[in-house]
């Protein structure tokens, strides 16, 4: 039986974890990718002006971790999005939008107690490396 291989992802391009844990990691062709905060990469500061701007800065982070990892945002296949507040999912839709516009992933968001840093959103996402084709299904379907 052949061993799966295991490949920390990381980039200075996007934070630094901010804990034991790393930026993503790929296996076979799935890449994992930390939930990602509203942070200035250089300073790990979170970007001022509230939920809007932290959504814009929190996926270029994932955009540049994606990058290193060989991919972009049609490579992702589910996302997670945790809001301080879930009044803000409109908002945080509106960021989302600019960056996933077709074949869309699949998603979560859960408002949660608090974040890290006090951050007000973090979005984490799973990928898959290699070429993509997309069918559409409607209706019910047998696999």
């Amino acid at each position: 039986m052949s061993s799966l291989i295991r490949k920390v992802i990381s980039t200075a391009k996007a934070p630094a974890a901010i804990g034991p844990y790393s930026q993503a990691v790929l296996v076979d062709r799935t890449i994992c990718i930390s939930g990602q905060l509203g942070m200035y990469p250089a300073s790990g500061q979170l970007m001022p002006g509230g939920v809007a701007e932290e959504a814009k800065q929190a996926l270029p982070n994932m955009g540049e971790i994606l990058k290193a990892a060989g991919c972009d945002f049609t490579n992702v296949v589910k996302t997670s999005v945790l809001l301080a507040d879930i009044n803000d999912f409109n908002t945080v839709n509106d960021s989302c939008k600019q960056y996933f516009q077709s074949s869309f992933p699949t998603r979560a968001a859960y408002q949660v107690a608090a974040l890290p840093k006090g951050g007000r959103v973090e979005i984490e996402a799973v990928a898959v490396q290699g070429p993509r084709d997309s069918i559409t299904l409607s209706g019910p379907s047998v696999i």
